[in-house]
């Protein structure tokens, strides 16, 4: 009997690290299961591992684990489980199973082949997993098109500042030509990021004639003032727009579809999309200054309360919906001149990594080999900011770690804030320690809440270790007795 073949697609708004866990958990599961697979892997430098239309075709189930547009629409006529890319990690051999118990229900457009590309990826809107899963697809492919954007515009731009703080000011006396390069390009990287995040949402929505209309909705929430806010509204604004375009033309002879991609899709995307825009800009514009003033409020007035927020937002789900809100806020704060905000932000998302990372070497007989080796990786990935990788230790008890790493993160940011520490930079943990305003301060924040997170979190592997091993203990004396019992 020949094995159960399953293709699988992963991707993560940031294409970093849930991405190729899921891919790994996957493989892995599918070991053990004795089943065949493929995973075609969505990171930040697009897909890898392509997955062709002959091994489509072959595969007896698909799996998809992403929390972004991976072109579903390929998978039409195949049993398909479509899941967000934590259940990728977490639930990989459940998922396998379902495939294998024939219990994934067939996916189908009822388009076929001759379909746009517009309709396509429109109709994949509607596919698998809740809507609420399928909005925040589409928003997180809006995030992980930006976060190029964000990273390399804020890292320039922090850089410019190791040259003095108005050093870009041909009017001031620290001026240098050097530092105003690095400003002005990274300011453009900043320029963009909302322009570029409504375009990708609308792009995940309905593709290239969805990106057309969401950039322009973009730009025009960017030159109203409106920030991101503007930029997600502008986005899914855009899309819907598109895909209802389609829904209105789709009668139109396939030999003129030409003439709706080339023509009738941007002319009256940009009309629709730019009107409503239009309208919505000064509420948005209002709705994201107001939101900017109530947390600087708290920065000023009540650093521990936000603190205890942003800390906890960004440990709940480790680069989920939640951390993103935290960071995007973030990021949009940066964009307006505001350090302060970031810095809890980056405190916050680095000590989770670490926490457990400390925990595997304070607590050593507590963890296996492979919980030791994944920690000592844990100290490179948080010092880079990469909060995923604690997301396995976490996986393993959620109820009990979470909130662990949760405490230790609000008092990295707690402490980070109380302080004033600025962070210029929005991604690259302590690789930006050279443009951070109180560096050696904010490395003393993220080790105190990283290091408090860790002896509870290993006093808590110390107490299930012992119970573990008093269970056996008395099971093992129970059989003895029960043995000796018979005997007599």
């Amino acid at each position: 009997m020949s094995k159960i073949k399953i293709v699988a697609a992963t991707g993560c708004p940031t294409g970093i690290a849930h991405t190729f866990m899921a891919e790994e958990s996957l493989k892995k599961a599918a070991q053990e299961l004795d089943v065949e697979i493929k995973v075609e892997t969505h990171g930040q430098a697009g897909a890898n591992n392509e997955l062709t239309s002959e091994e489509i075709q072959e595969a007896d189930g698909v799996i998809i684990a992403a929390d972004k547009n991976v072109n579903a629409y390929r998978f039409d006529g195949k049993p398909v489980i479509s899941v967000s890319v934590g259940k990728g990690i977490k639930d990989a051999k459940a998922l396998i199973n379902t495939i294998i118990e024939g219990e994934a229900s067939i996916q189908n457009s009822n388009g076929g082949n001759d379909t746009t590309d517009t309709e396509k990826v429109a109709k994949d809107t509607n596919q698998g997993g809740s809507i609420s899963h399928t909005i925040y697809k589409h928003l997180m492919n809006g995030v992980s098109h930006m976060l190029p954007f964000v990273v390399g515009g804020g890292i320039l731009t922090a850089i410019s500042f190791l040259f003095g703080i108005y050093s870009a000011d041909p009017e001031h006396e620290t001026y240098n030509p050097v530092a105003e390069f690095l400003n002005n390009v990274g300011g453009l990287g900043f320029e963009i990021m909302v322009p570029v995040l409504a375009a990708f949402i609308a792009e995940s929505i309905a593709k290239r004639p969805g990106m057309v209309a969401g950039f322009i909705g973009g730009l025009i929430a960017s030159d109203g003032g409106a920030g991101f806010l503007g930029a997600i509204v502008a986005g899914f604004a855009a899309g819907y727009i598109i895909y209802g375009l389609s829904n209105l033309l789709e009668k139109i002879p396939q030999s003129l579809s030409g003439f709706k991609t080339i023509f009738l899709y941007p002319v009256l995307g940009f009309l629709i999309t730019g009107a409503l825009m239009t309208i919505l800009v000064g509420p948005m514009s209002i709705i994201n200054n107001s939101l900017q003033s109530f947390l600087s409020s708290f920065q000023d007035g009540n650093p521990i309360l936000l603190g205890v927020i942003v800390g906890a937002m960004c440990a709940f789900d480790m680069g989920g919906p939640v951390n993103k809100a935290a960071y995007v806020t973030g990021t949009a704060l940066l964009t307006e001149g505001n350090m302060y905000f970031m810095a809890g932000v980056s405190a916050a998302c680095i000590a989770p990594p670490l926490i457990t990372a400390f925990a595997t070497v304070f607590f050593r007989k507590y963890f296996d080999r492979s919980e030791r080796n994944a920690g000592s990786v844990n100290f490179i990935l948080g010092s880079t900011h990469i909060t995923e990788g604690a997301i396995p230790f976490a996986a393993k008890n959620p109820i009990v770690v979470i909130p662990i790493l949760m405490f230790g993160s609000s008092i990295a940011a707690v402490i980070t804030y109380v302080i004033g520490i600025e962070v210029p930079a929005p991604h690259g943990g302590f690789l930006v320690l050279p443009v951070v305003t109180g560096a050696i301060q904010w490395v003393f924040a993220i080790l105190t809440g990283s290091i408090i997170g860790a002896l509870c979190y290993g006093w808590y592997r110390r107490l299930a270790f012992k119970k573990t091993n008093n269970d056996m203990y008395q099971s093992t004396n129970g059989e003895n007795a029960d043995d000796t019992q018979k005997l007599a």
